[in-house]
């Protein structure tokens, strides 16, 4: 999302170089959405991937579908939903063509609709892996009853939600706790949280604690941030959202950071602002 207009606007040349820098990092996988850039960017990664000559079996693409943006492309009256079989199937082979790929590894539905059908649904993605056009299937930002919806009709690989240490819900209303039990991997967006973006009482306990323990693990706060997501046994991945390649290079050595199960809880603390129960 923020490779392009969006956020930082990066030419081919610069995509390119990107792409590299990740690769070359053991990134492999870019996490697309239809309507990131107003409906642009799919395209722009993929005009920069036939250029980089790098090979579609080395990296992942994963992209999203359902919400329906208002913007120039588009000629929608309010932002809404759509999770039609003929929408889905039109969308994913609409990401294709942007993307310059024959499938895509990963779709997922972008955010749950409360008319969504999930026959129909169901119906739309036994078509999509049938052709080939996809190999997994997923949802993001569902709860678990939702996902027992769909799921009962269909296999849902993977649930990108919202987790960081200033928004951890899915730790404590069930979410993690049903895709562990139903082996659904979760993805997490925006794992840094707002820990970098606002200024306010808990950000700055956060920023104390942090402090405290860079030291001790040899890591810079943002490590030790995804390193506090990486030890939940969920198992869970964060997405990066950053296209600085310092800090992409810091992301990966975070992988390497054991957290004491002390320190583990001294985090969530100071993000909470009071002791466990």
């Amino acid at each position: 999302m923020t490779w392009g207009s969006w956020g930082k606007q990066l030419s081919k040349k610069e995509m390119v170089a990107l792409m590299h820098h990740c690769i070359s990092n053991n990134i492999t996988t870019f996490d697309h959405a239809d309507i990131y850039g107003a409906y642009t960017t799919e395209a722009d990664f993929g005009k920069a991937f036939m250029d980089s000559g790098v090979k579609r079996e080395d990296i992942q693409l994963i992209s999203k579908c359902g919400i329906q943006y208002m913007c120039d492309d588009r000629d929608n009256k309010v932002k809404h939903y759509d999770y039609s079989k003929d929408y889905i199937i039109w969308s994913v082979e609409a990401s294709l063509k942007n993307l310059e790929t024959e499938y895509l590894d990963l779709l997922l539905l972008h955010r749950p609709s409360p008319l969504m059908v999930a026959e129909e649904i169901a119906e739309a993605i036994t078509i999509l892996k049938k052709q080939g056009k996809i190999k997994d299937f997923g949802v993001s930002n569902f709860t678990a009853p939702q996902m027992d919806m769909i799921g009962l009709r269909m296999d849902i690989d993977v649930n990108q939600i919202e987790f960081s240490l200033t928004q951890h819900s899915a730790m404590h209303d069930g979410t993690l706790d049903y895709m562990t039990t139903c082996g659904i991997k979760p993805m997490a967006w925006s794992p840094l949280g707002s820990v970098f973006r606002e200024d306010n009482e808990q950000t700055r306990r956060i920023h104390k604690q942090l402090g405290e323990l860079m030291n001790k693990y040899n890591a810079t706060e943002d490590q030790l941030l995804l390193a506090w997501i990486l030890k939940h046994p969920a198992g869970i991945h964060p997405v990066i959202g950053t296209t600085n390649k310092e800090r992409l290079t810091q992301a990966v050595e975070a992988a390497n950071i054991d957290l004491e199960l002390e320190d583990w809880f001294l985090i969530l603390v100071a993000g909470q602002g009071h002791k466990v129960p």
